[in-house]
């Protein structure tokens, strides 16, 4: 506590200090009112603090900075709008709506951006980007990396074979594991198709700012990362929800 009320004195000198040391110092006037504002901010702080829910520290006035600015964002929160909040659906109910419906969005584009091609579906030059983006991999690998279970992700791969597209051969490690990679001709027809296919995925982003897509992919990233290990551990359809909703909790979500 005495090194924050020193903190505090030594902050209050400097804002009293006389005209003239201002401008020998030349303290900008921006500055100055930055010290002002911090002043104030300390003492809100303090008489907010007098049960010292906080440490009177620095770490302490961070964390309640922080504090007043996540009930500022839940009052905001509060003027969120989405379907059916007057009848009570929760908010969860309409974050799994919007993601079905942005799926079936962007595949609509997709579908579009290979109409004039050989491509059958989107999954077709998905799976061709992840190659060209990450190199040769294992089969399941390259299943696994577009999410998709081994029958579908099989398909796919099969589709691609056909069109000379990708190659597989055997693990120099493991006979038992293929190896998939994108072949010049698999290349080729990507590139042929890449200008639909970017356009496609700047019409999927819409109206968005680009401050608003960054904070999008640090949300969806979030939730790929909590996804994902669970999609990792293959388990069975009928255990899934109970497994999850007993290794996690949602009660503060």
């Amino acid at each position: 506590m005495e090194s924050f009320l020193l903190l505090k004195l030594y902050i209050n000198k400097l804002i009293y200090l006389k005209i003239e040391y201002l401008y020998t110092i030349k303290l900008s006037r921006m500055n100055f009112d930055l010290i002002k504002d911090t002043v104030a901010l300390l003492e809100e702080f303090q008489l907010n603090n007098e049960n010292s829910v906080y440490p009177s520290t620095i770490e302490g006035f961070k964390a309640w900075i922080f504090d007043q600015e996540s009930i500022k964002q839940s009052i905001q929160d509060n003027d969120t709008d989405w379907e059916g909040k007057e009848n009570g659906r929760s908010p969860e109910s309409a974050i799994s709506t919007l993601l079905i419906h942005l799926n079936r969005y962007a595949k609509t584009y997709s579908k579009s951006a290979i109409s004039d091609s050989d491509f059958s579906t989107q999954e077709d030059f998905i799976y061709l980007i992840t190659l060209k983006s990450f190199g040769s991999m294992s089969k399941i690998d390259l299943i696994k990396k577009n999410i998709h279970d081994k029958p579908v992700g099989n398909l796919v791969i099969n589709r691609l074979l056909n069109q000379g597209w990708i190659e597989q051969n055997d693990s120099s490690q493991d006979k038992r594991i293929k190896i998939i990679q994108i072949t010049e001709k698999g290349l080729k027809a990507l590139e042929n198709q890449m200008g639909k296919i970017r356009q496609a995925t700047k019409i999927v982003s819409g109206n968005l700012t680009h401050s608003e897509k960054i904070d999008l992919i640090r949300i969806l990233n979030k939730l790929d990362q909590f996804h994902h290990p669970i999609y990792n551990k293959n388990i069975d359809s009928k255990d899934l929800i109970d497994t999850v909703y007993r290794d996690f909790s949602f009660e503060n979500n």
